[in-house]
């Protein structure tokens, strides 16, 4: 892989840190400074390193510092997170990297009583009169991320007519070939059926604007200000945070991780799993209850 797309890997990452994730500009400096020196060092070959690449280049950290190595190592498993969960190669090798002793930060939560105040906002938009088109359009947009766990690429590049209210499922196509299947929600459909008949009929998005569509950083806007309409802090949420708040909830309620990893598409169980982390209080629980030795008593000598 030529020095120029390892580049613009790193800066579509880059991207999504900022517009997603809102990263700090020191943060994304760094990120950016470890990752291309990392590609110098791999010969330009950063994008499509594997695992043994990747433990070779850890091997000349030897005289850093941990807390150094630790910054290097998250900046690149983040940076092949991304990949794969874009779709941009179908494995992860970010394992093969080094962890000196620093924990990987759990991505941020939302309560459902975060959400549930979330769509209580856009319901009070909705129910004015006359109804206001963006209104309408935010109502698709949150029902989809929320809903579906869409990532934010794929749902502002929504064709006019993907979703069919007579089809409980989307067939995501990513980079790379790979097809997901996406079950979509009644109400997501039915939010949808509103806001398409406000999008004309010669248009080729689901969300346009101009003449291309809802941009990724438009997108994050609007969920920023939804977030502050409803009470909550705009920097907890982001149309990624929704992602990872349908991951959540859905495992709390008892959906099998595989299928979650399958409808997230993320290439590797291992993504599937910091996105869809549960607090151990709450596995104990579980296993005390479902274990199938759960009521059967304890032999003593």
């Amino acid at each position: 892989m030529p020095a120029g797309e390892d580049r613009a890997l790193v800066e579509r990452f880059l991207e999504m840190l900022a517009a997603e994730a809102g990263a700090a500009g020191n943060t994304i400096a760094a990120y950016r400074s470890d990752l291309m020196l990392a590609s110098e060092v791999l010969g330009g070959r950063l994008g499509s390193a594997d695992a043994e690449a990747l433990q070779r280049l850890a091997g000349g950290w030897a005289e850093l510092a941990r807390s150094t190595v630790a910054r290097k190592s998250a900046a690149l498993r983040r940076f092949f997170a991304f990949l794969a969960d874009e779709g941009l190669r179908s494995d992860d090798p970010g394992a093969a990297l080094p962890r000196p002793g620093t924990a990987r930060p759990l991505p941020k939560v939302l309560s459902t009583a975060d959400v549930d105040a979330m769509f209580a906002a856009v319901e009070a938009r909705i129910a004015r009169v006359p109804a206001d088109p963006n209104d309408l359009r935010l109502a698709a947009l949150v029902e989809l991320l929320y809903g579906s766990g869409l990532r934010a690429s794929e749902l502002v590049s929504l064709p006019r007519n993907a979703v069919q209210p007579d089809r409980p499922y989307l067939i995501l196509r990513g980079k790379g070939g790979r097809e997901r299947l996406v079950p979509i929600s009644d109400r997501a459909r039915a939010a949808v059926a509103v806001w398409r008949d406000h999008v004309a009929s010669d248009r080729a998005w689901l969300f346009p604007s101009g003449k291309k569509h809802l941009s990724r950083v438009r997108l994050y806007q609007i969920v920023k200000g939804l977030a502050a309409e409803a009470g909550i802090p705009p920097e907890r949420v982001s149309p990624h945070v929704l992602r990872h708040a349908f991951a959540t909830h859905l495992l709390e309620g008892g959906a099998d991780l595989r299928a979650l990893q399958a409808m997230l598409g993320h290439a590797s169980i291992a993504t599937t799993e910091i996105y869809t982390h549960v607090d151990s209080r709450r596995l104990v629980e579980l296993v005390n209850q479902r274990h199938p030795l759960v009521d059967v008593p304890l032999r003593r000598a």
